[in-house]
């Protein structure tokens, strides 16, 4: 599967378009995280424990967002992006979505 953020794909021809698919996890803040990225906060640097979480969240959204894709016959998907929003407090939704498609070599 090929997952790109652009509209088009170099020596590739798309040859059918299957609508937009999405992937999404609801992630929250670890108590013990929290208290570690106060303490940074102080000191300052990166918050390793949320960079993590983050990462996790992207993985698991584009790996749903895959599998929407294959379950329609994609071989990729298009123009992917993140989007977050807050569902509640301490509580935020990662979303990945993007164009599944069926594109051929040139």
């Amino acid at each position: 599967m090929i997952l790109s953020n652009t509209e088009m794909l170099p020596g590739k021809k798309i040859v059918k378009h299957l609508g937009l698919v999405q992937g999404s996890t609801v992630q929250s803040k670890h108590f013990g995280r929290d208290i570690m990225a106060g303490l940074k906060n102080i000191v300052g640097g990166e918050l390793k424990g949320y960079t993590e979480l983050l990462e996790d969240a992207r993985n698991t959204a584009m790996y749903r967002m895959e599998e929407e894709a294959k379950i329609l016959g994609a071989n990729a998907v298009i123009n992917v992006r993140f989007t977050t929003t807050s569902v509640t407090q301490g509580a935020a939704e990662l979303l990945a979505y993007g164009s599944a498609v069926v594109v051929q070599d040139i």
